[in-house]
């Protein structure tokens, strides 16, 4: 049974219906991250979970036990918010320890607890400052030290980076990462930011309007989109997605890339019963920046590696990588290639499909179909 069950939830305010039939599991332990943009309900879905929003329809079980009714002291479930939300006047041992002092647990057991977290947390020299002698790190640190030192049944965290600068939002994530693995714990997790989802999260929740769009694995939602939404929002760079025709007879399909400086780029597929239905179709075709390379940086291990000449219009050297972008089915196209891959913006290059990693989707219902 999993620890974390939400069947059939819907939440509306007056006529406008917010959620929209949310069915998720989490198992004990996991690590479930809703994401998606701003306004699609992610944080309203977070919000009936701590009891801070009532629920119009559904149910809400933690580790067995419907909590769909009870107070939010009631669901033994602790909230680490985006604003940190400390008090200015105490200092940090005091911030941490407030929550137990107030249900009149004994000053030894309150210190024992305020220690372990501390230590936990990396924070212990910081126990006798207050917020305003904190850097934004060392504030989230002493939130999320509030939340522990509970030890609730489940933990919910509401955008909690999303005040920081991008180098600490990485520290941070990874400090969250370590901090999930030592303490086993189960959280639920609101962002907008979809590298953070892919790099915590054992699930994911993508929402939209209100409704998962896809809910499973990082691997799966990155390798395997349900839909186009999906596809354009996980990833950075996004997919590339290109309209295409699919062509050819027998077992021999290709689908068929429009260029702006010549004939089509036909690139060879293998025969499906679901592609072959769109045979003289438009479909959309959708391939990774890092699924399209340079043919010595491709993957050698790849069933399906097929060669095609682009003309290149822009190079981004990034360090560790080389950026470059062409023209393929109307649109600009990102190919990811090795930070010393010779290429140069007005050249015509070969570029190595992995049709491997190859995604087809319907330019009507914008679901997958291959």
């Amino acid at each position: 049974m999993a620890f974390l069950e939400i069947s059939g939830l819907r939440k509306r305010f007056g006529a406008i219906e917010i959620l929209k039939g949310i069915d998720l599991e989490l198992e004990k332990g996991g690590f479930l991250v809703l994401v998606g943009p701003s306004g699609c309900g992610k944080s309203t879905l977070l919000n009936t979970i701590a009891g801070l929003e009532s629920i119009t329809e559904g149910d809400i079980r933690v580790d067995g036990r419907t909590i769909s009714d009870l107070h939010p002291s009631k669901r033994d479930i602790a909230m680490v918010f985006q604003s940190y939300a400390l008090y200015p006047n105490m200092t940090v041992a005091g911030n941490i320890s407030f929550g137990m002092e107030m249900r009149g647990v004994p000053a030894d057991e309150r210190k024992q607890a305020i220690d372990k977290v501390a230590k936990v947390l990396q924070i212990t020299h910081l126990l006798d400052r207050k917020p305003s002698q904190l850097s934004g790190g060392q504030r989230q640190r002493v939130a999320m030290g509030r939340a522990l030192v509970r030890d609730p049944k489940l933990f919910l965290f509401d955008e909690p980076l999303s005040n920081l600068d991008a180098k600490l939002r990485v520290d941070m994530r990874i400090e969250i990462k370590r901090l999930h693995a030592a303490t086993g714990t189960s959280i639920v997790y609101v962002t907008h930011d979809q590298i953070e989802a892919m790099t915590l999260a054992t699930k994911i929740a993508v929402m939209r309007d209100g409704e998962v769009q896809q809910f499973g694995t990082p691997a799966e939602i990155y390798n395997n989109p349900a839909n186009l939404f999906v596809a354009d929002f996980m990833g950075s760079p996004a997919m590339n997605l290109l309209t295409a025709t699919i062509g050819g007879t027998g077992n021999d399909f290709h689908v068929s890339l429009a260029r702006p400086d010549g004939e089509p780029l036909n690139l060879p597929v293998p025969q499906t019963n679901s592609l072959a239905a769109y045979t003289g179709k438009q479909v959309i075709f959708g391939i990774r920046p890092e699924a399209l390379t340079d043919p010595d940086g491709a993957d050698r291990n790849a069933r399906s590696l097929v060669e095609g000449n682009c003309l290149i219009d822009v190079v981004e050297p990034a360090g560790s990588d080389t950026f470059a972008v062409t023209k393929l089915g109307g649109k600009e196209v990102v190919a990811r290639l090795r930070a010393d891959a010779r290429i140069a913006p007005g050249q015509t290059a070969r570029l190595a499909f992995n049709l491997d990693k190859a995604v087809y989707f319907d330019p009507q219902s914008q679901i997958r179909i291959a």
